[in-house]
């Protein structure tokens, strides 16, 4: 009879083991599936986050002039020309700004801060008309390299009022949205509380 009690409690000592070690195997294995997927859904997120991107073509007249003066400056020679500056400006994100972290419990992700636009390249043509070199003050290659610095600058001070920088903020409202749907397909929310959007923000989403 006792031999009998004893493999009787045996077995359910056993049981609650194998039970007990089922169920910690268990609730690791979900942990790290969890934290797996919000490694993956936060890689995800960030390609998208890549597509932000608005372009303006911009076409300006340009006038450049530089005077040299020489023997105690008596005598002065002027170069110039008139030049028609076609650029490509690049508005966008600096991706090392956009912060987001993973919630696992809670299967959140948590977007804490969202950049302003920025102008992340120009790429000016120029076009030269009307060129008159000094006496002694012609130009050479090293204009080419001041007058493509200069001419990014003059479009640069053109940007603020052309509008690209409100679309670049509505494209980053869109994309905040497009980034709640995707963390939706796999039963994960976004909290974007956190982020501050103006009315003025508000009112370019809805147009």
């Amino acid at each position: 009879m006792d031999n009998v009690l004893e493999v009787f409690l045996g077995l359910i000592l056993g049981a609650i083991s194998m039970y007990w070690l089922f169920s910690f195997f268990r609730k690791k294995q979900s942990k790290e599936i969890t934290s797996h997927q919000s490694t993956v859904l936060l890689e995800k997120i960030r390609s998208v986050c890549k597509l932000i991107s608005v372009e303006g073509d911009f076409a300006e007249i340009y006038k450049y002039e530089n005077t040299k003066e020489r023997f105690l400056s008596l005598v002065s020679s002027k170069k110039k020309a008139l030049i028609v500056i076609k650029a490509k400006a690049q508005i966008g994100y600096d991706l090392k700004k956009i912060f987001m972290h993973a919630d696992d419990g809670k299967k959140k992700i948590i977007l804490t801060n969202f950049p302003e636009p920025e102008v992340l390249s120009i790429s000016p043509e120029m076009e030269f008309y009307d060129v008159k070199n000094g006496l002694f003050n012609t130009f050479t290659p090293d204009d080419l390299t001041t007058l493509n610095q200069e001419a990014k600058n003059h479009i640069l001070e053109k940007i603020p009022e052309s509008g690209l920088m409100d679309t670049a903020r509505k494209e980053a409202l869109q994309t905040v949205l497009l980034i709640e749907k995707i963390v939706e397909t796999i039963g994960w929310k976004l909290d974007y509380t956190a982020l501050e959007i103006t009315e003025k923000q508000k009112e370019l989403l809805d147009k």
